[in-house]
C-alpha cells in the first residue's frame, strides 16, 4: 500500500465514523471520547517491544514500506474498535430507551385501570346510596303534609286567604328629632305652605277619606299625612279571559259573578274599596249595551258596604251613557265616577254635581293637562274637594319613571307653590297596567323565577313607587301584592 492509498483509506474511515456519529445522534464530545477510548484500548492490547542488546553485527535495515505500515495498521484497528464501541453504546442507548418506553406504557396502563376501578366504585356507591336518598326525600316530603293536615282542618279561610298574608314591618320608635339631635332642624326639615284637600268616597257610615297631607309622602318629621293611603281591589264586570292563572286562581270561583267577586275581596282580603271596571262596554270589545251593564253594576253597588269606584271603558261617549245609567239605578248610594277626560267632563261632571258624587279627572301624564282639566271642572261648578287626579300610570319597567316625575312635580307645586288647582289627591289605577305586562305572563323558569312571585313583586313595587310619589288611593289586583303594600304603609305611617 502506498501513501496515497493509505490516505484514501483513512479518509474513508473518517467518513464512515462521521456517518455513524450522525446515525446514532452522538455529540462531538461523546464521539471524540469513544474514539480516544477505542484508540487507548488498541494501544494497551499491543505487546510491549523488548530492548534488544547491542550486537556487533549491524542489523539489517528494514525496508521503508514495512516500517510505515505498522502505524497504519494500529490506527485502523483503533478506528474499528471506536466504531464497534459506538455501535455498542448506540445499541445500549436504544435498548434503554425502549425499556423506558415500555415502563411508561405499563405505568399508564396501570393508572388507567386504577381510574376505571375508582369510577366503577363511585358508580356502585351512588347506586347503593340512591334508595337511601329517595327514602330520606320521601320522608321529608311527608313530614310537612302530616303537620299541615291538622292545621288545614282547623283553618277556616280559603287557601288564597292564607297566601295573602305579609309580615309586619318593624317600627322605628325613636323620633327623627332625637336621632338627628346633633343636626340643625333647618338642615333636614322644610316648611310647606300648601295642603292637599280631603276627598270622601262612599257613604258617611262606611266611607273612606283620602288626602289631607301637608307634607311630602311619609315625611312625618315635617308634617302630617292626614289620612293613610287606601287600597281598592279591581273587579271586572265580565270574566277576564286574558288574566294569567297566577292571578286568576285567587278568584277562580267568582270570576263570572262581579257581586260575589266584590264580596270576596271585602270579606276575605279586607278591601278598603272596590273599583268596578266596566270593560264589557268597550265598543272595541264586547260592546255590551249600557243599560245591561248598568244593571249588573248597580247590583254590586247596592250589595256591598265599602265605597265603589265605577271605572268606564275609556271611550268617552260610551262611558257617559253607561255612568249615567248607573247613577239612575243606585238610588242614594254614592259612587265615584271615573274617568272624566276633556271629551266628556261636561256631561259626567254635571251628573256628578247633581248627585254629589266624587269623580276622577284623568289626564295623559302631563302636569299642565292635569291642571287644565281641574280648571275646566271648576269652571263647570265642580268643587275640587270631590276630585281625584288620575295622572295615568305606567307599570314597573313600562314608563313608571314618567308617572313618578309628573306626580312629584304636581305634589311639589301643590305644597310649595300653593297651586290650588293641583291640591287634590291622587288615584293610581296600577293593577291593570302591571298584569298586562308580558313579564307577568311568562312561565316560571330558572332565569326570571316563579311566575306568580314575579307578578306580585311587580305590582307591589309599582304601588310602593306610587306611594312615594304621593298616591293616596291604589287600585290593585293580586291579594298578596295588596298585603305587601298594606304592610309597607303601616310600617311607614308608624
Amino acid at each position: 500500500m502506498n501513501e496515497k492509498e493509505r490516505q484514501m483509506a483513512l479518509e474513508s474511515v473518517r467518513l464512515g465514523l462521521d456517518a455513524l456519529k450522525k446515525a446514532y445522534g452522538l455529540s462531538d464530545e461523546q464521539f471524540d471520547a469513544l474514539v480516544k477510548f477505542a484508540g487507548a484500548e488498541a494501544i494497551l492490547k499491543r505487546e510491549p517491544v523488548l530492548a534488544v542488546p547491542a550486537s556487533p553485527v549491524a542489523a539489517p535495515v528494514a525496508p521503508a514500506a514495512p516500517a510505515a505500515s505498522a502505524p497504519v495498521k494500529d490506527e485502523t484497528a483503533a478506528k474499528k474498535a471506536a466504531e464497534a464501541a459506538a455501535v455498542e453504546e448506540a445499541r445500549k442507548a436504544e435498548a434503554a430507551k425502549k425499556a423506558a418506553g415500555e415502563q411508561a406504557a405499563e405505568e399508564a396502563k396501570k393508572a388507567e385501570a386504577a381510574k376505571k376501578a375508582a369510577e366503577a366504585a363511585a358508580a356502585e356507591a351512588t347506586k347503593k346510596a340512591e334508595p337511601a336518598k329517595k327514602a330520606v326525600e320521601t320522608k321529608a316530603a311527608e313530614e310537612p303534609k302530616k303537620v299541615a293536615a291538622p292545621e288545614a282542618k282547623k283553618a277556616t279561610p280559603a287557601p288564597a286567604t292564607a297566601a295573602a298574608g305579609a309580615a309586619e314591618l318593624a317600627l322605628e320608635k325613636t323620633p327623627l328629632s332625637e336621632r338627628a339631635a346633633k343636626v340643625p332642624e333647618a338642615s333636614y326639615k322644610q316648611a310647606y305652605t300648601g295642603a292637599i284637600r280631603q276627598t270622601v268616597l262612599g257613604d258617611e257610615a262606611s266611607g273612606i277619606t283620602v288626602g289631607g297631607a301637608n307634607t311630602l309622602p311619609f315625611h312625618l318629621f315635617e308634617g302630617t299625612m292626614g289620612n293613610s293611603p287606601k287600597i281598592a281591589f279591581d273587579v271586572l264586570d265580565v270574566k277576564p279571559e286574558e288574566w294569567p292563572d297566577s292571578l286568576a286562581r285567587h278568584y277562580q270561583d267568582v270570576l263570572d259573578n262581579p257581586l260575589a267577586w266584590a264580596q270576596k275581596c271585602v270579606k276575605e282580603y279586607g278591601a278598603d274599596a272596590i273599583c268596578l271596571s266596566m270593560v264589557s262596554t268597550d265598543p272595541n270589545g264586547l260592546n255590551r249595551p249600557a243599560g245591561e251593564a248598568a244593571k249588573a253594576a248597580a247590583e254590586v253597588v247596592k250589595n256591598i258596604e265599602v265605597p265603589v269606584i265605577v271605572w268606564g271603558c275609556g271611550n268617552g261617549e260610551k262611558d257617559t251613557e253607561t255612568l249615567r245609567e248607573i247613577t239612575s239605578l243606585i238610588g242614594d248610594k254614592k259612587v265615584c265616577l271615573a274617568p272624566l277626560s276633556d271629551s266628556n267632563y261636561r256631561a259626567i261632571g254635571a251628573t256628578a254635581m247633581a248627585f254629589q258624587y266624587p269623580m276622577v279627572a284623568a289626564s295623559p301624564i302631563d302636569v299642565n293637562l292635569a291642571k287644565q282639566l281641574n280648571i275646566l271642572l271648576e269652571n263647570l261648578g265642580v268643587s275640587l274637594d270631590s276630585v281625584l287626579i288620575d295622572p295615568s300610570i305606567g307599570a314597573l319597567g313600562y314608563g313608571i319613571e314618567y308617572t313618578y316625575s309628573v306626580m312629584e312635580r304636581i305634589r311639589l307645586a301643590a305644597l310649595t307653590q300653593k297651586d290650588e288647582k293641583l291640591q287634590v289627591p291622587f288615584i293610581c289605577n296600577l293593577g291593570r297596567e302591571v298584569w298586562k305586562a308580558k313579564e307577568c305572563r311568562l312561565p316560571s323558569d330558572e332565569m326570571i323565577g316563579d311566575q306568580e312571585t314575579r307578578g306580585i313583586l311587580m305590582e307591589a313595587i309599582t304601588a310602593s313607587c306610587m306611594l312615594m310619589a304621593g298616591g293616596e288611593l291604589m287600585i290593585m289586583r293580586h291579594p298578596r301584592a295588596v298585603s305587601l303594600t298594606k304592610s309597607l304603609i303601616a310600617g311607614l305611617m308608624g
